[in-house]
């Protein structure tokens, strides 16, 4: 039976929801809601809500092509997305350590810890994301029915006060900014939330519908841990930072309380809980790492298999160290959610910034170096306590984002006003488009032949008979052919005048590599892409990539041209024809595209090298 759009999308909420929920949003609606009283959790579940809803609103419009911004932004953030994903990690197993089995049962919880782990990772390795969606539905319906019964089951907290409306005090004042710069950018950095968008977009269904159906569903998550947090009441254990911790109130309240039904369920519903962050997260994790693994050009590949590189177990291993250290180290839950408001912000907010139309300039060493002296600050305003640093530490983690927020605000290119970055349009009509003098945006001129898509030039062609070699396949010599072919037709369009005869310069091949992956054979579509992937002053650097449509990527690989002059081939800059031709393919954090109306004076000041 074919499903309905509408539900198509809308059973994608319970994995939505679950998939963000982690040790983080389970554990801190019940410190929120016991510490601060009912509107800061509403405050802090609005923010966390709000994050998650526009991350699939902005993602899930009909002019973003998703999967082209994710292939576009995937190596560049790379880091991040792992980082993002060892921190989720790292605050289940630790929430599920400190909070629940500890104060429910006391002692060791380290069998119980990796029996979790390797249950979430099994079903994880066992299942595509699609399958895991409909796992997650009946995963949703077993958690919710035991965090009722948990509810309708806890004892009643005597002698404690009732949770407030509101109790705010400078300590919740100093936490408002870095929780809502934390939760808006938290969905940017999550690969899972990507690889979810990607795979609804796959399967045709609306990502709006379901993010925002994910989204209220996720709202009611925190909501039922609210209404655990109220049932309990005010019970703290003490961490080294000083941080009363109120996020085992409702393993305290039930333990050694003869509720065992209430305290199995709970049980139940915080297995629930972290068995899908775990699950989501070694799916997600896999395949971006495969995807990763599949475009490197390391020779280290050569001596380590492909599959061992992608596995999500080395980060597994290291989020449970990370975990352990803070369990010994009885640390509180906000030192592990504080790089998500700090170190990774600026990388978050140079990601948002590139999807909504800004050039790349993000600088990850600097981001990291800007984000470890805010974490630093947050932890002074923290221990002291003052909480003016507390709140100012997102700020300065911002500042390496200042460049592409400043070019997103006041200097956007023309695509921005539709919220697109040129390489990531989507295919305009497929047609060639004539060079103009004036700077054009790259246009989607990918055509049966040849012709730009974005910012990369592609070229398309059928191998028969005459390419192959004697034993069937594409001879290796003609993928050289056919990257210097598209090369040729690549400078015919960008520079339709030139020639040779009065050319004052040479462009000439320095060098030359391609990495072969696989082979094709006869009457196997291959698609040959290329691009400018950098520059300096007197070398331009061409990335190619070859594809088939049976075997994938067949290889990639670079070449560097360089330009002398005609009469003693002596090295020049780059000529002005190249600027000027190439300019709307140069890449992001070209010069040349920062400073596009100072053109010709840059050209006029050239002169030849020695």
């Amino acid at each position: 039976m074919t499903q309905f759009p509408p539900l198509k999308a809308i059973l994608w909420a319970p994995t939505i929801a679950l998939s963000w929920l982690w040790g983080l949003g389970f554990f801190y609606a019940i410190h929120v809601t016991l510490t601060h009283g009912w509107l800061a959790f509403v405050a802090f579940a609005s923010a966390n809500v709000t994050g998650l809803f526009l991350f699939g609103w902005i993602l899930g419009s009909p002019d973003r092509d998703a999967a082209a911004i994710f292939r576009q932004v995937q190596s560049a953030y790379g880091g991040i997305f792992l980082l993002c994903q060892l921190g989720a990690v790292a605050l289940t197993i630790f929430g599920f350590a400190a909070y629940l089995w500890q104060p429910l049962f006391g002692g060791d919880a380290a069998i119980m810890l990796a029996l979790l782990v390797l249950m979430g990772c099994a079903i994880g390795h066992a299942l595509p994301l699609a399958r895991l969606k409909l796992l997650h539905v009946a995963f949703l319906v077993v958690g919710v029915a035991a965090g009722g019964i948990a509810l309708a089951g806890l004892p009643a907290a005597a002698n404690l006060p009732a949770v407030p409306l509101a109790a705010f005090d400078p300590t919740f004042f100093g936490l408002v900014l870095p929780t809502l710069v934390g939760f808006l950018l938290g969905p940017w950095m999550d690969v899972q939330q990507w690889q979810r968008v990607l795979e609804i977009r796959r399967e045709g269904g609306s990502v709006r519908l379901a993010y925002g159906a994910g989204s209220l569903l996720f709202l009611a998550l925190l909501g039922l841990n609210a209404l655990l947090a109220g049932a309990a009441g005010l019970l703290t254990i003490p961490s080294v930072d000083g941080v009363a911790q109120v996020q085992p109130a409702v393993a305290l309240a039930l333990a050694g309380s003869g509720a065992g039904a209430a305290t199995l369920a709970y049980l139940v519903w915080s297995v629930v809980a972290a068995a899908t962050t775990i699950d989501s997260f070694y799916v997600a994790t896999r395949w971006h790492l495969a995807a990763l693994t599949e475009r490197s050009l390391s020779p280290l590949l050569a001596f380590v298999p492909a599959g061992l590189v992608s596995s999500p177990l080395w980060l597994v291993a290291c989020a449970a160290a990370v975990a352990g250290l803070a369990l010994q180290a009885n640390l509180s839950q906000l030192i592990l959610m504080l790089p998500f408001a700090t170190l990774l912000v600026g990388g978050a907010a140079c990601l948002v910034c590139e999807v909504l139309g800004a050039r790349r300039r993000y600088d990850p060493v600097l981001c990291y170096l800007i984000g470890l002296a805010a974490m630093l600050v947050f932890l002074i305003g923290h221990v002291a306590p003052i909480p003016a640093f507390v709140a100012g530490a997102p700020l300065i983690a911002l500042i390496g984002a200042f460049p592409m927020i400043g070019h997103l605000l006041f200097g956007a290119p023309p695509a921005a006003a539709t919220g697109l970055v040129p390489a990531m349009a989507v295919p305009a009509r497929v047609e060639l488009v004539p060079r103009d003098e004036t700077l054009p945006t790259p246009a989607n001129t990918a055509s049966l032949s040849h012709g730009f898509d974005g910012q990369t030039f592609v070229m398309k062609l059928m191998p028969t008979y005459d390419d192959t070699n004697s034993v069937g396949n594409v001879y290796f010599a003609n993928y050289v052919r056919w990257v210097g072919k598209a090369r040729e037709l690549f400078f015919n369009i960008c520079m339709p005048n030139f020639d040779l005869k009065s050319t004052s310069y040479y462009v000439l091949t320095k060098s030359f590599n391609h990495d072969f992956r696989r082979e094709a054979s006869e009457f196997d579509p291959v698609t040959v892409r290329i691009r400018i992937a950098r520059h300096n002053r007197k070398f331009v650097t061409l990335s190619h990539e070859i594809h088939s449509e049976s075997q994938g990527l067949l290889g990639r690989g670079e070449q560097s041209l360089m330009f002398v002059d005609t009469e003693h081939h002596r090295p020049l800059d780059i000529p002005r024809d190249i600027v000027s031709g190439f300019l709307p393919y140069w890449p992001k954090e070209s010069p040349h595209l920062a400073d596009t109306p100072d053109l010709a004076s840059l050209a006029s000041a050239q002169q030849p090298g020695t």
